[in-house]
C-alpha cells in the first residue's frame, strides 16, 4: 500500500464567526480577510511539512488546485510541486491534479509537468482534472457543457506533446497550434496519470478505458463515500476492468497522538476549523451542464442504498457539532495511537479496496508542531505496519524510482534499527 501526504492549504486565520455570518468559503469569500504575509507563512510550513513527510517515509507529496477559496489557497498546484521537486529525494511529486480545461493553451500543462518530472528526477504523477464547478464555472467562468469536451482535448494533446518528438500542429475544437514542440520532455516516458472525481459515470469510464488511478477526494465521512466506492468497484468488474487497488486512491483525515485523550485533546478543534470554515454556498455547488443526466441518477441511487448514510450526520458535521469521537466513528477522521490508526486503516483498506491513501496530516488551523508530530508517528509507526497490504499487486500508478527509494530507504531503516 502506498501513502501521500496532502496538502490542502487551508488558510488558517478566519475569524470565529465566519459560517455565522453566512459568507461561502469558495468564489465569493472577502479577499480582505487574507493577510498575505500570514498567507506566506501558511505556505512555507506546508512546504516544511512535506519535506518532513518525504524524511519520513511518505510515498508521495500531494497537490491539488482550486481557485478563490481560503479551503484550499493552491490556484497552481505546479508553484507548490516546484518548491518540493528541488528540496526532496524519495517520495513522488502527486499533483492531483491540474484543471486542464482551464488552461489556454493546454501545452503549458504539458511543458510544467515536464520541468517537475526532470527536476524531481522523474517522481512526478500527472494528475488531470475536470474541476469543481466552483472552480471551473464560477470563478473562470468555462460554460459547462464544454468542460469534457475541453478536457479531453487538453489531455490527448498533453499526451501527444510529451510523447512525440517531432513538432507537429494541433487543429482542436478549442486549441489551434501550427507548431507543438514541447521543451523539455519528462523523464518518464508518460507519468503515471490520477483522475480524482466524485461519482460521475463519464469519469469512471474515463479512468477504465486507459486504466489510470481513480481518486474519490471525499471529506465527508466513510458513510458518505463507502456506498461510492462499492459502486465504483462493481462498475470497473462489469465492464471487465483493472482490479488492481493500486489503482483507486482515497483521501482522509488522520489525527495521531501518543494516546487517544492527547488526540482529542490536540485535534478536536482543528478538525471543527477544517468542517465549520469550509461554508460553501449551494448556489456555487452545481451548474446545469455539468453533470450529465446519466450521472446524476446513478449517484442518486447509491445515496438511496446507503443504509448507514444519515444527511443530518453531514450538516451536523459541517456545523461542528459532533464530539471528536463521533467524528472518528462516522469516518470524517480517523484517530488516537499509531496502533489504533493502523487497525483502523487496514480495515478501510481492505474494506473499500484502497491502495494508495491520501492522507491529511494537517487539517484547519492546525499548529505545525502538531502536524509535524502527526506526520512523524504516522510515517514511522503506522506506514511500515500497513505495507503488506496489496504487496502482491503491481504498482503502476506510483513512478518507478520513488518506489525503489522508498524501499531503499525502509531498507536501511530497519538494518539500523537491528
Amino acid at each position: 500500500m502506498k501513502f501521500h501526504w496532502f496538502a490542502e492549504a487551508t488558510y488558517p486565520h478566519l475569524p470565529s464567526d465566519f459560517p455565522e455570518r453566512g459568507l461561502s468559503s469558495w468564489v465569493s469569500t472577502p479577499p480582505g480577510l487574507a493577510e498575505p504575509v500570514k498567507v506566506g507563512e501558511t505556505y512555507r510550513m506546508f512546504i516544511r511539512l512535506m519535506q518532513q513527510a518525504d524524511r519520513d517515509g511518505f510515498d508521495g507529496l500531494a497537490v491539488n488546485e482550486h481557485h478563490q477559496t481560503p479551503f484550499a489557497m493552491t490556484p497552481s498546484p505546479n508553484l507548490l510541486a516546484a518548491s518540493l521537486a528541488s528540496t526532496t529525494e524519495n517520495a513522488a511529486i502527486l499533483i492531483i491534479g491540474d484543471s486542464l480545461a482551464l488552461y489556454n493553451p493546454p501545452t503549458r500543462v504539458a511543458e510544467e509537468m515536464a520541468y517537475l518530472d526532470c527536476v524531481s528526477g522523474g517522481r512526478v504523477i500527472a494528475g488531470f482534472v475536470f474541476g469543481t464547478p466552483m472552480d471551473s464555472v464560477f470563478a473562470y467562468g468555462h460554460p459547462p457543457p464544454e468542460l469534457r469536451d475541453r478536457f479531453h482535448e487538453a489531455r490527448k494533446l498533453i499526451l501527444k506533446a510529451w510523447e512525440s518528438r517531432e513538432p507537429f500542429a494541433f487543429n482542436g475544437k478549442y486549441t489551434q497550434l501550427r507548431y507543438v514542440n514541447t521543451w523539455p520532455k519528462p523523464i518518464q516516458a508518460r507519468p503515471p496519470i490520477w483522475v480524482p472525481g466524485s461519482g460521475s459515470l463519464e469519469t469512471w469510464d474515463l479512468v477504465i478505458d486507459e486504466n489510470y488511478c481513480y481518486g474519490h477526494l471525499s471529506f465527508s465521512g466513510l458513510h458518505s463515500a463507502k456506498p461510492m466506492v462499492d459502486a465504483y468497484w462493481d462498475y470497473v468488474a462489469q465492464r471487465g476492468g483493472d482490479m488492481n487497488p493500486h489503482r483507486m486512491a482515497f483521501t482522509q483525515l488522520i489525527c495521531c497522538a501518543q494516546t487517544d485523550a492527547e488526540a482529542e485533546a490536540k485535534y478536536y478543534d482543528a478538525v471543527r476549523y477544517f468542517y465549520r470554515m469550509n461554508t460553501l454556498d449551494p448556489a456555487f455547488t452545481m451548474a446545469p451542464g455539468y453533470t450529465t443526466i446519466r450521472s446524476q441518477k446513478a449517484m442518486a441511487e447509491h445515496i438511496r442504498n446507503a443504509p448507514n448514510l444519515r444527511p443530518e450526520d453531514r450538516v451536523r458535521a459541517q456545523k461542528g457539532e459532533m464530539s471528536f469521537w463521533e467524528y472518528d466513528e462516522k469516518g470524517y477522521i480517523i484517530a488516537g495511537t499509531p496502533q489504533r490508526v493502523r487497525q483502523r486503516l487496514r480495515e478501510l483498506a481492505t474494506d473499500l479496496r484502497i491502495g494508495q491513501l491520501i492522507g491529511c496530516l494537517h487539517m484547519g488551523d492546525l499548529a505545525e508542531e502538531t502536524a509535524a508530530e502527526n506526520t512523524w508517528l504516522f510515517g514511522t509507526q503506522v506506514i511500515p505496519h500497513l505495507r503488506d497490504l496489496w504487496a502482491d499487486q503491481p504498482d503502476h500508478w506510483t513512478p518507478a524510482i520513488s518506489q525503489q527509494r522508498i524501499a531503499a530507504r525502509a531498507a536501511g531503516v530497519l538494518e539500523a534499527a537491528q
